[in-house]
């Protein structure tokens, strides 16, 4: 299969539109070839309104392309203006750009006016938007006489700006006479109108230099008010003031800051109004007056403000709504409030809309009998109106085409020919602006041609992606096809990407990617192919890296970087100490692949980068190198020096001076250096810095000086033992003042506002400053533009904010130092930019692939660098579960949010729910904040398996039957189609027995197995199945009962129902033989006590029993199945349960507390709820006679037995 861009046009009558959108697409996506016959097209125009610099000369551009090339003229208030009768006016060669030369003559209000251009060659004619032409402009204050304000503290105040109005309208603040700005707060703020509210003064308000500027951005010209005097009189001081002219009994105590609810200085009344247009920012405010300082709030009445596009300035006192739209229409209401009350005022919001663009109409391409469309769609508040003009003139009175045809906002073309060539206007306008679009119908007929260069060599890195370019253009619309390889082999698909500008993209480049590449553009009038060769480079590697290394002071270090490249590629291999250049130091060599530091020092400390650069790419490795001391030796006893003295000072001149000083005693070691310190007593008094070090064997120093400091100097000794204390400080000496020799550094300019540019740096210090009356020179410019630079002479601080910037646009700044002797050098410029804002437009083109049950990728088209308004950080996912697709589980989910740094456009959401539906939007991430979310996208996770079964009880068990009942799966994940039943009975010895299946239906919460063996346990397995497969399986265990008395009813125990296991033990060989036993030992023991009473005596234990009276020694009850009696005519010896006699014939009374478990399996022995035994002997509970001589009883074994039960 050939990759093909297909024309895919169809014939289009004249009352067929379906198709016109897609066709004008298709065709306008090709640009026309500048040696090819077109009609003009305007590609550079002045704007709308355009506000001249009156001292510069006028240039209104207008320029075109065309083939042949257009011709210009120009309409001056609507009238044609000959340019050849003023002398003043010329127009560029080559272009319609008009130049008034108003230099040296002339007025610029002379050429104030609407002007339009028009291009114009054989095969139509463009026309420019009407350019207003007006000259800025920026008054004077009017003069006036400004009165000193005086006023008790907690009064409210404002100050009048009343700026002259300008051309643009100028921006305002407030500053001080030292151009510092004035604070603002909740209390004290500037208003839109430009006045400075004052909710309450204080005493620290008293001033005489409140002065309003005024800034014409245009002209680079700042005005300024006259200064405006404030005093406010504290309560202290009217009482003051009143208590000396009146007796004590008269004493003024009123307070004239008495608290007071708020009231709105501005706007006044309970309501307003506001009308604004769409697009733009909506700006609202309300200041108001009280003790204390009101707070302002803010509420939409009839909705909510939107959340990404609302913005409170101003200490919250300034609504601000960008982006503006009829949505936005409505009442807002301001509310103050303070501790004694509250009050409102409601403005009316109107949002009005100027035409705006729905689809403005594109050049349009046609062979001579095809078919096509303009489609000019605007909308705006109020409805615009669409009129269409051909080659400028309205298309009534046009000159008449049969294959055109006007429906409303659309030209319908039928069977062009070459006469239908022209360009057609669109007007949209309504009463607060107009749109209005060039568009041509270029009718041509030529077969294809490629644009790309022929032989163009490409080459790629493996593993990367590789495009390949082919420009093409033709009428009718050519497609294109791509081979690869001398034989023509055909490129699929599924391994490429063909793009629709003809591009030919390879996602993944391989080794076997390389060759020659052809691409072939066909029409019906022909064919034209263009060769590009591919070659596939192997990727750069470092296969040696440099290590981590730990080495001594004063050792040599050598680091290794082997590289593996590419043997077409030259690579450059360059080493870096913490991401700087290497030291200038004849210590650090590079040689091939190492490199190798001697005599190692403490600052050579560091991480060291390997990176390896070839023309295609670039790799890097790096290692640490940590410098620890030598270990140390055994030294002498010494000691460090002492300390120098006789310190003198000669050759005094501006700049140098000479120390001399006598050492002190070296204490058996060389003195190896003397370390020579200053302290300027005129800026840092206190603070000694190092001045200069000078050999051991010297005792004078010729020293450098900075100018305006007052120097004393101090010598301290070393040996190798260290350094002694340091010299009486020498006299002091003044220098002389001069000029600054530097500038201030870490200059940087970052915006704090999205309208202004604060410029900061390190201020030089006073020792750096050489003379009296230290100054900055601040100076800017916008980076692209040609306005001249900005200067301000600020006081000895280290920031400047310049306000009324432009927001996020590059600056050129620079810092110069000046004092009261001279400036500094010229400083270095560095480059800045004005304040970030939120980004103003969402990603777009977003869509999602989903993955699996758990995971989806998302992609999406980034936004427009110039719509960022910011430095880029990135894009941020908000989804969330909407709801699930099953009804069971239809639950709200927090959102839930992912960052994708950088420049990304695409990412992976994970851990989302299976069979669920999410919603998500993307919104791209500047420093400032989140700009608008894209449109909302939802998708949905196909079925997972389900979880186990929340619960799975055994209920009801009878002889023969199991009740089973149980919960759902608390996550489905899906539609359940089935439950799944598995069990098996086990034996006594625990082994398993055959597996039974049993599907139920999934809407069951209870099941009963009947049929069971009776007296048996089973073991079952659960799980619920959907259609994506089995879930998790829970398991339980169950035993039918012996016989019906053996139920347990439901509630037994902690309230699970559960059959007890209920085994028929009397079967099982163990207890036999456990039986046997005690019958065994119970036999030997009657044989004893017969024995022993032959012998007419008695047995300890009856002896025992005597001398104790234990009182738990009494004849048990046959239904309480303890052991029954024996005994003889003249006593009765009852026998405890579980007795044991020992060796020496006796019984110890604590042995008599055995329990049934002693002859048992430890836990494993069973009782039923009456507490006996389970089990069940035969036979008879009888006493039969003891043969001998003897008229007492004694029982058997069997009887003894028998007495267990």
């Amino acid at each position: 299969m050939q990759l093909k861009i297909m024309p895919k046009k169809k014939r289009l009558s004249a009352g067929r539109v379906p198709l016109i959108l897609f066709l004008c697409q298709m065709i306008s996506a090709l640009e026309v070839p500048l040696d090819l016959v077109q009609p003009p097209t305007i590609t550079q125009q002045s704007p709308k309104d355009y506000i001249i610099d009156p001292r510069e000369n006028i240039v209104i551009q207008c320029e075109a392309k065309g083939k042949p090339p257009p011709s210009f003229s120009w309409t001056r208030n609507g009238t044609h203006f000959d340019i050849d009768k003023d002398p003043l006016v010329t127009m560029k060669p080559g272009s319609g750009t008009l130049i008034i030369n108003i230099m040296n003559e002339g007025k610029a209000e002379t050429y104030e006016g609407v002007y339009q251009c028009t291009a114009r060659n054989d095969r139509g004619a463009a026309i420019s938007n009407n350019i207003v032409v007006r000259p800025s402009r920026s008054p004077l204050w009017t003069k006036e006489k400004l009165e000193p304000i005086t006023l008790r503290s907690g009064q409210a105040l404002v100050l009048p700006c009343r700026p002259p109005i300008g051309l643009p309208p100028p921006i305002i603040f407030w500053m001080d006479n030292s151009f510092q700005r004035l604070p603002q707060s909740e209390r004290v703020s500037q208003g839109l109108n430009g006045d400075l509210y004052f909710s309450n003064v204080l005493p620290e308000d008293t001033r005489e230099d409140y002065i309003c500027y005024a800034r014409f951005n245009h002209t680079q010209t700042i005005q300024q008010k006259q200064p405006i005097s404030v005093k406010v009189i504290s309560v202290d001081e009217l009482n003051d003031t009143i208590a000396a002219n009146l007796s004590d009994t008269e004493f003024y105590g009123a307070k004239s800051n008495r608290e007071r609810p708020p009231t709105f200085l501005t706007p006044e009344g309970n309501a307003s109004n506001k009308e604004e247009l769409r697009g733009n920012v909506l700006s609202l405010e309300c200041i108001a007056e009280g003790l204390p300082t009101p707070l302002i709030y803010w509420i939409k009445e009839d909705g909510t403000l939107p959340v990404n596009r609302t913005f409170y300035r101003n200490f919250q006192k300034t609504l601000q709504i960008i982006q503006v739209s009829e949505a936005d229409s409505g009442n807002y209401q301001c509310i103050a409030k303070n501790e004694l009350g509250a009050i409102h005022h409601t403005i009316s919001v109107t949002v009005k809309a100027a035409p705006y663009w729905i689809m403005a109409p594109q050049n349009l391409v046609l062979s001579p009998g095809e078919d096509g469309a303009l489609i000019c769609r605007a909308n705006g508040n109020p409805k615009p109106r669409i009129s269409w003009l051909s080659n400028g003139v309205p298309i009534e009175i046009a000159p008449d085409d049969p294959s055109r045809k006007i429906d409303v906002d659309t030209i319908i073309f039928s069977k062009v020919q070459e006469r239908s060539s022209a360009v057609y206007q669109c007007n949209a306008s309504n009463e607060y602006g107009y749109l209005l679009a060039n568009a041509f119908v270029n009718v041509l007929a030529e077969p294809p041609r490629i644009l790309t260069s022929a032989n163009a060599l490409y080459q790629v890195i493996a593993n990367r992606p590789a495009l390949l370019d082919c420009a093409f253009f033709g009428s009718p619309l050519p497609t294109i096809e791509w081979f690869k390889g001398a034989e023509g082999s055909a490129l699929h698909e599924d391994s490429y990407v063909l793009h629709d500008n003809g591009t030919l993209e390879i996602p993944v480049a391989q080794k076997n990617s390389t060759g020659t590449y052809t691409c072939v553009a066909r029409n019906k009038l022909g064919m034209a192919k263009n060769e590009v060769h591919l070659e596939i480079k192997d990727p750069t590697r470092i296969i040696k890296q440099p290590e981590y290394a730990v080495v001594q002071r004063g050792s040599t270090v050598s680091f290794e970087c082997k590289v593996k490249h590419d043997h077409t590629l030259i690579p450059t291999v360059i080493w870096l100490k913490d991401n700087g250049e290497l030291p200038n130091d004849g210590r650090f060599t590079v040689d091939q692949d190492h490199l190798v530091v001697t005599d190692v020092s403490d600052d050579d400390g560091g991480t060291y980068m390997c990176v390896a650069n070839t023309s295609l790419d670039n790799v890097s490795a790096s290692a640490v190198l940590s410098v620890v001391a030598p270990t140390p030796t055994p030294a002498p006893i010494y000691d460090v020096p002492n300390r120098p003295f006789d310190l003198e000072l000669t050759d005094q001149l501006d700049k140098s001076v000479q120390l001399s000083w006598t050492p002190g005693d070296d204490n058996n070691s060389p003195i190896t250096k003397f370390i020579i310190e200053y302290e300027d007593a005129m800026h840092e008094a206190g603070r000694w810095h190092h001045q200069t070090e000078v050999p051991g064997t010297q005792t004078t120093a010729q020293l450098k000086l900075s100018p305006y400091v007052n120097y004393s100097f101090r010598v301290m000794a070393e040996n190798s033992l260290g350094r002694s204390l340091a010299s009486e400080p020498s006299e002091q000496y003044l220098t002389k003042a001069a000029e600054p020799d530097k500038n201030p550094t870490t200059v940087e300019g970052l915006g704090s506002e999205p309208d202004n540019l604060v410029i900061t740096w390190k201020p030089l210090s006073g020792f750096e400053s050489n003379g009296p009356g230290l100054q900055y020179k601040v100076s800017w410019r916008q980076k692209d533009g040609d306005d001249e630079w900005t200067s301000v002479v600020v006081a000895n601080v280290s920031k400047y904010i310049v306000s009324g910037t432009p927001t996020f646009v590059p600056y050129l700044i620079k810092v110069q130092a000046l004092n009261d002797i001279g400036f500094a050098p010229e400083p270095a410029v560095v480059m800045g930019h004005s304040g970030e804002d939120l980004p103003m437009v969402a990603p777009g083109n977003v869509h999602v692939k989903v993955m699996n049950s758990t995971l989806a990728e998302v992609h999406w088209d980034p936004v427009p660098p110039k719509s960022i308004r910011g430095h880029l950080q990135g894009y941020r996912i908000y989804y969330w579960k909407t709801q699930g697709s099953s009804k069971r589980n239809r639950r709200h989910i927090e959102k839930k949010i992912l960052t994708f740094q950088g420049s990304k456009t695409h990412g992976m959401l994970p851990g989302l729910e299976p069979f669920s539906h999410y919603t998500l939007n993307i919104r791209v991430v500047n420093g400032k904040g989140e700009g608008p979310a894209s449109p909302d996208r939802v998708f949905e996770t196909p079925e997972g398996v389900p979880s186990a079964p929340s619960s799975l009880k055994i209920i009801n068990p009878t002889l023969d039957s199991l009740t089973l009942e149980w919960d759902p799966p608390s996550h489905p994940n899906g539609i359940l189609t089935a439950y799944i039943l598995k069990y098996q009975p086990i034996n006594s010895t625990h082994e398993l027995g055959p597996l039974v299946d049993l599907k139920i239906p999934a809407n069951k919460t209870r099941w009963t197995l009947k049929n069971l063996n009776f007296s048996t346990r089973y073991k079952f397995y659960f799980y619920a199945q959907t259609a994506a497969g089995s879930g998790s399986q829970i398991t339980e265990e169950g035993i039918t009962t012996v016989d019906e008395a053996g139920i347990l009813p439901p509630d037994v125990g902690a309230g699970k129902a559960m059959a007890s296991r209920q085994v028929d033990i009397a079967t099982q060989g163990w207890f036999i033989g456990l039986m046997c036993a005690v019958a065994l030992l119970i036999l030997i023991l009657l044989i004893v006590c017969f024995i022993r009473r032959n012998k007419g005596g008695k047995y300890p234990v009856k002896e025992k029993e005597d001398a104790h009276a234990d009182p738990e020694i009494q004849p048990m009850k046959e239904d309480d199945g303890t052991f029954g009696e024996y005994s003889d005519a003249e006593d009765h010896k009852p026998l405890k349960k579980g007795s044991r006699t020992p060796s020496d014939r006796t019984v110890k009374k604590e042995d008599s507390d055995d329990s049934l478990v002693d002859y048992g399996e430890g836990v494993n022995g069973q009782f039923n709820e009456d507490g006996s035994f389970i089990g069940q002997y035969s036979g008879k509970k009888e006493k039969e006679p003891a043969e001998g001589n003897e008229s007492s009883e004694a029982p058997s074994p069997v009887n003894a037995m028998n007495s267990f039960v």
